[in-house]
Order: structure tokens, then C-alpha cells, then sequence
């Protein structure tokens, strides 16, 4: 099919035809989480869009459970990214769906951040890595993307009305990178707005934003569509560059109205103020029509447009193959579900996400090692947070049933109650219904799952937690955080009385290895009692197997921190009030650029553990680095002769490959991930002290040594004028090799003239 096609059809197409395809309506079979109507008359077909990134999410059915995107952040390791989302796509085909809503690449600046745990980090180079990577993959099994949510939707406190107060070189060097690159190096086929507002105007509604800076800067070709009932003003949004409303119609018109039990009636639901006003909805519908009819937006011929918008959504469409009844396109699988190669990637991923934040020669666990596990949820795997992302998984295996089969003995006491786990969906239940479903909506296996042994309902104690641990050769104990979108974390600190249990336990053990299953940072009282502490963020349906496989050193623990971990969040940017959650309805970003391990380098503040941070059952030994030119740099950002480079040798010009020997001088095989970090010497302007620019991650057996080696072009070295646009200074720049943003093991300056 061709453009001509498209003009075709653009021609065909009555206005109420139109109208049809930029906006949702409800899916007649019940399983997306979008639906566009087909227009059969002229062969258009349906367009559906479900949930992502943690796995596939219809309305109605299963998919594999992968670990949360902040897990993915923490393996450093972007062609596992791609794995994981083709896996994903693979699944959404299965279920008859085109359109993934995934991934998330909003920056993390808020530590308490609800949905942090769909994103990236806190680092806009490494978000930008694993965003293109996620997209490749989705897309390559016939699957359209969605990356959300579009922009500085950096908080869920008010997350409707908040604006954004953010300067321009801020939106430019951390909260754009990841969407700009995902379009420029992927071509992603579409952009979801965010509910929030960005210095004063609503994101469904910002001309700038969506059609200035998206469209024409760096030519996004695909289609924008709204966050669901996040669509401001019919005419607003029209002109601005929305194409694509969604849900389309009211809560009460979908088919998840209609499965609510007799006792509910839809329209007449009082939603929380953390879901969106739902009983609205259609604003490109009648209300747009009128606008035609007044004059107010055009039908053809200008931006904004409603032929605009249909060109770019059947444009899309055709990309994709859907326009030729080939929904396969040329070469693409035609989905599958819960395969075997499924569930070894999502164990692969929760193995490799796994960060190993401190060790006292207690782990790896030998094979006769008895252990105590304790931890009020350590025998449910921790699959997500709450919100769109939640899914059910096909199987899940939970820390206890990943001891069980691999230690020799292992005895369990949670020590505490459960902690519940928090859905989004919750308000969707009537009182009888929400108790007889209080077990699956806070995480418990169904009962044909749950280990018969295990008795979730049984009185915990605390006492006979310390028990346990008194009498074995090792305590394991599980901790968690509960986070959900429409809410941020009040406080860093493990909800319930989890600290106690882990101080408890650790002076009645002779060894503690903690285990974290959080969202980011968490407060640690008893960091300096326990021998040993992991950070398995939310590892999915693989959870347990893959904690018994870290454990006991059958894979190297393969992350390490895309996040600062403060000692509480009075130490971030966001402590104050004005910053976050905001006054009079604006959080003011003045921090700048400084957020996460830049505010940190910044204030000279020592944190927990840096960003980058994550150790290795092998020991790695780094040598001198080295630093050549290896070309002209032509980037997109270059507007003249790219500046010189001198350090030994005077000719040197940008690009710059940094090169450094890596051996593993450890006894068994592990992984390294080698960090680059540039820093001007004397900037002109507020610059961080260093800033990732480059990674690579490597994996060598005992004695293995390997020359690493990562280029950096010039955006590496530049920073964002709001007057001249991207802008490298002359200057010294230092160049530096580390195991973490403060583990440096080599550094050069370099003059920039």
C-alpha cells in the first residue's frame, strides 16, 4: 500500500467515518484496553491496543509475568530489553492485539514515585538505551509501540491538574532523551500524552510539545493518542496534535462495565481522585463535530486537522501491515503464549535485574546450607505494582517455592501479616465482592497454585520467626514495598513493621541475607546488622526461581542501581514541598538538572548506595584507559566543524572510543558493567560533576581479560542553551571509568578547543 492508497482512503472516508477512527469506542470481544472501530466498507480494520510493559494485559486472560521495568533498568543490558518486549509482543498477537502501551520512560526524580517501577531510572542516557531497545523489539514481531507518558510526568500526586514547572534545558538534557530517541532511532509508532500539565498546559492540549517539538523537531511520523480519559478540550487537543482519543466513550459503555456484578450500577460509581473522571468521555466525538460546524477546527488542509490525524493513524496502520489484511507483515510471528522461551526469559531477566547491594562473604549459599526463610509475603512471587500494568501470569513461582526446590532444607515463618498489596482496580469491586477477592487482589496465588503446606491465613509471629532463624545456618528475609499508580509513597520507609522483623531476625541468626522486592530506595535501619543484602525490585512470575538461582550462585547477581538509594527522602531534590507534590497546583522542578546521583554530587551528600552501584560473586580488576578519535562527528546536533580533541595526541577529534582492559581476577565466572561518565572541568553554565554517557556490560570467567570499549560522540560532551540549542564549550573534560557513578577506577582529561 502507498501514500496514494492513504489519500485514497482519506478521500472515501465520510466525516463521521472519520470521527470513528480518532477516537475509541468499546471492543465487542471484550479483551483490549482500546478500540478503534473498523470502517468495513472500505476494508479498514479494527485497531487494538492493550496494556503493557510488565506483560501483556487484556481484559480478560493471562500472559507471562516479566519482571518490572526498573528490574530491566537494573540488568544495564539493553539487548535483554529487546528480548523481553519481543516476548511481550509475541503475546499481544496471540490475543489479537496491534498496539502495545508500552514502555514507560518517564525519569524517576521522585523517590516515593508510584509508578516508578515502570520506568527507567533516574539517568536519561540509560532510559533512552533500553527505550529503543524495547521499541526494536516490540516492533519486530508486527506489534505498533506506545511510549508514555509524554512529558515530565514525573509524580502521581495530582497527577491530573499538577503542572509541571520545569525549565527548557531541564526538559531537554533528562525528560526528553528517552522519548526523542526512541522516535529518531527506533521510529516508534506512537506517543501516549501524560494527564499532567507542563508549565501551565495540559498535555493533551500543549501545541508545543506535541506538534513544534514531536512532529516537526524531531519528525515523529507516527500518531499521538491520549492517556486514558486524559483528553483536556475537544478543540484544544485538536489543534495542539492529539490524533488518537482514548478510551473514546464512558466507563459505563465498555465491557468492563458490563462485567461488574448486578449490585454495581457503572454510571453511578464514585471513582477515587486516583483514577480519572471516567464517566467522561468522546470529546472527539459530538463535541468536535460541533467545533467543525462552528469553524473552530478544520476538517483538511492545516495542522491539526481531522484528515491530518487519520493520515497519521491509517498511515501507521499501514506501516504495520494491517491496511493489506496482512496483520502478520513479512516475516512476523503469529503470536504465542507462555512458551517455555517465554518463562526462560522472564527468569533470565529477574536473575540479571538482581542487584547485589552488600556482601560479607555470605553469598553465594553453600549447598548444605539450612535456611530460615521468613518475610510476610515470601510465599507469593511479587509480580507489579498496581495500576494498567497489572497482570495475571499462567504461573508464578514465589521465594518459598524457589527454596523449596533448591536447598537442602528450608523452614518458613512470615513473622508478620501480609502486607497488601495495593490495586488500581479496587474501586471497581462491591464490599462482598472485594472480601471474597481480598486474597487474589493482594498478590495470593489462587488455590489451585498455593503450596498446600502454606497456611496464608494462619496467626504470624514474630517470635517464631527469630525461632527459626536461631536454629539454621542462614536467614533469608523477604521484605517488600506496595506501590501503585494514581499514588506516590508517603515516606522510603518498609510499610508495617518489616524493619523490626529483619532487626529481630539478624541478631538472632548467625547469617541474615536481606532481600528487598521494592519499587526503588527504601529506608535501612538495619543495614549494618545483616551479612548480606539484595535488591530484586518486582521480579515477576520467575521470582523465586530466580532468587534461589542468585542465591546460590548458579547465575551472578547481574544488576546494578539505576537509581540513587538516599537514606530517606530528605536527601533527594523533591523534599521540599514546593518540588513535590507541588503548591497551588505546581511542583517546580528548580532543581535543574540535578536530579538523582547529579543532585547527590552536587550537595557533596554520601547516599546509601550510588547509582551504578551492584557487586559480583567474581572480582573485576581494571587497567588504564585509553581514549582515540574515530572519526568526524555527524550527528544531527553538529551545526558546523565538530571540535577538536587533545589529550596525549593534539589531533584527536570527536567521536572519542574509550577503551579499558577489564580481567576478572576472581575464582568463578561473573558480570561487570562498565560505566563511562564526562564532566566539563569549568563550565560556563551549572553543569553535574559527571554524567553517564556510555555503558557496556560484560560478562568474563575466572581470569578472562577484555579490552571494553564505548564511543562517545558529541552529545556526550554537550549541554542544552535555550538560546543557541545543543552547545559543547571549549574546554577540559574528564573522562571517567567506573563500577559506579563514585567507584571511579580511571580517568583522563581531555582538552575540548
Amino acid at each position: 500500500m502507498s501514500n496514494e492508497r492513504v489519500a485514497s482512503l482519506l478521500d472515501e472516508l465520510t466525516i463521521e467515518e472519520k470521527l470513528r477512527l480518532i477516537r475509541g469506542g468499546p471492543d465487542p470481544e471484550g479483551v483490549a484496553t482500546g478500540y478503534v472501530s473498523p470502517i468495513e466498507r472500505l476494508e479498514i480494520p479494527a485497531l487494538r491496543l492493550v496494556d503493557g510493559p510488565l506483560g501483556v494485559r487484556p481484559e480478560d486472560g493471562s500472559a507471562t509475568g516479566f519482571p518490572a521495568s526498573i528490574s530491566l533498568a537494573a540488568s544495564w543490558n539493553p539487548p535483554l530489553a529487546r528480548a523481553v518486549s519481543a516476548a511481550i509482543s509475541r503475546e499481544a498477537r496471540a490475543y489479537g492485539q496491534n498496539v502495545l502501551l508500552a514502555p514507560g520512560i518517564n525519569i524517576a526524580r521522585v523517590p516515593q514515585g508510584g509508578r516508578n517501577f515502570e520506568y527507567y531510572g533516574e539517568d536519561p542516557f540509560l532510559a533512552s538505551r533500553l527505550a529503543v531497545e524495547y521499541v526494536y523489539g516490540v516492533q519486530s514481531e508486527g506489534v505498533m509501540a506506545t511510549i508514555k507518558h509524554y512529558v515530565a510526568n514525573n509524580q502521581e500526586t495530582d497527577r491530573y491538574d499538577v503542572s509541571a514547572v520545569v525549565g527548557e534545558r531541564a526538559l531537554r538534557e533528562l525528560y526528553f532523551p528517552a522519548f526523542r530517541a526512541a522516535i529518531e532511532e527506533a521510529n516508534v509508532a506512537a506517543v501516549m500524552t501524560a494527564y499532567n500539565r507542563v508549565n501551565g498546559v495540559h498535555m493533551s492540549d500543549h501545541r508545543r510539545l506535541l506538534t513544534e517539538v514531536l512532529k516537526h523537531e524531531w519528525d515523529f511520523s507516527g500518531f499521538v493518542v491520549s492517556d486514558w480519559w486524559g483528553t483536556e478540550s475537544a478543540v484544544g487537543a485538536a489543534r495542539a496534535g492529539l490524533d488518537l482519543e482514548m478510551p473514546g466513550v464512558p466507563f459505563e459503555e465498555l465491557p468492563a462495565a458490563e462485567a461488574l456484578p448486578e449490585a454495581i450500577d457503572p454510571a453511578g460509581i464514585e471513582f477515587p481522585a486516583t483514577l480519572p473522571n471516567m464517566h467522561e468521555g468522546g470529546l472527539f466525538g459530538d463535541p468536535l463535530r460541533d467545533a467543525l460546524v462552528d469553524g473552530a477546527v478544520s476538517e483538511s488542509g492545516s495542522e491539526g486537522s481531522i484528515d491530518e490525524k487519520v493520515r497519521r493513524i491509517l498511515r501507521t496502520m499501514d506501516r504495520f501491515g494491517l491496511l493489506d489484511g496482512d496483520e502478520a507483515g513479512n516475516e512476523r510471528s503469529d503470536g504465542e503464549l507462555d512458551t517455555l522461551e517465554h518463562r526462560e526469559v522472564a527468569r533470565r531477566a529477574a536473575c540479571e535485574g538482581t542487584v547485589l547491594l552488600k556482601n560479607d562473604g555470605v553469598l553465594p549459599l553453600e549447598e548444605d546450607t539450612t535456611v530460615a526463610l521468613c518475610g510476610p509475603n515470601a510465599d507469593r512471587a511479587k509480580l507489579g505494582g498496581g495500576g494498567s500494568s497489572e497482570i495475571t501470569p499462567f504461573a508464578q513461582i514465589s521465594p518459598l517455592d524457589g527454596l523449596r526446590e533448591r536447598a537442602d532444607e528450608v523452614t518458613f515463618e512470615r513473622g508478620l501479616a501480609p502486607i497488601t498489596e495495593s490495586s488500581l482496580f479496587d474501586a471497581f469491586e462491591s464490599e462482598e465482592r472485594a472480601g471474597e477477592n481480598s486474597s487474589a487482589s493482594s498478590g495470593e496465588a489462587s488455590s489451585d497454585d498455593a503450596d498446600p503446606d502454606v497456611d496464608s491465613g494462619s496467626e504470624a509471629s514474630l517470635d517464631d520467626a527469630v525461632a527459626a532463624a536461631e536454629t539454621a545456618d542462614c536467614a533469608v528475609v523477604v521484605v517488600e514495598d506496595d506501590t501503585t499508580e494514581g499514588e506516590d509513597r508517603s515516606d522510603l520507609e518498609l510499610p508495617g513493621a518489616q524493619d523490626a522483623l529483619v532487626s529481630r531476625v539478624a541478631a538472632a541468626a548467625e547469617r541474615t541475607v536481606v532481600v528487598c522486592r521494592t519499587s526503588g530506595p527504601v529506608e535501612m535501619p538495619w543495614l549494618d546488622s545483616v551479612d548480606a543484602l539484595l535488591e530484586t525490585w518486582y521480579p515477576g512470575q520467575a521470582d523465586g526461581a530466580a532468587l534461589a538461582s542468585v542465591l546460590y550462585g548458579d547465575h551472578d547477581p547481574g544488576g546494578r542501581l539505576p537509581v540513587t538509594f538516599g537514606h530517606s527522602a530528605a536527601e533527594y531534590p523533591t523534599a521540599n514541598k514546593a518540588a513535590f507534590p507541588g503548591v497551588a497546583g505546581e511542583a517546580h522542578y528548580d532543581e535543574g538538572v540535578f536530579v538523582g546521583y547529579r543532585y547527590f554530587d552536587r550537595e557533596g551528600t554520601d547516599p546509601l548506595f550510588p547509582f551504578g552501584h551492584g557487586l559480583s560473586y567474581a572480582e573485576f580488576e581494571y587497567g588504564d584507559l585509553a581514549i582515540e578519535s574515530v572519526g568526524s562527528d555527524d550527528t544531527s546536533n553538529d551545526t558546523g566543524s565538530g571540535p577538536t580533541v587533545s589529550s596525549l595526541d593534539p589531533n584527536i577529534d570527536l567521536p572519542v572510543e574509550v577503551t579499558i582492559p577489564v580481567r576478572n581476577v576472581g575464582d568463578r565466572a561473573g558480570s561487570d558493567v562498565v560505566q563511562v561518565y564526562v564532566g566539563e572541568g569549568h563550565p560556563n553554565v551549572p553543569r553535574p560533576e559527571r554524567e553517564l554517557k556510555g555503558f557496556a556490560k560484560v560478562h568474563l570467567v575466572a581470569g578472562e581479560r577484555r579490552d571494553v570499549a564505548v564511543e562517545l560522540d558529541r552529545d556526550a560532551f554537550a549541554y542544552y542553551d535555550p538560546e543557541d540549542g545543543w552547545t559543547v564549550s571549549p574546554g577540559t573534560f574528564t573522562v571517567a571509568v567506573g563500577r559506579s557513578s563514585r567507584d571511579i577506577r580511571s580517568e583522563v582529561s581531555i582538552e575540548v578547543e
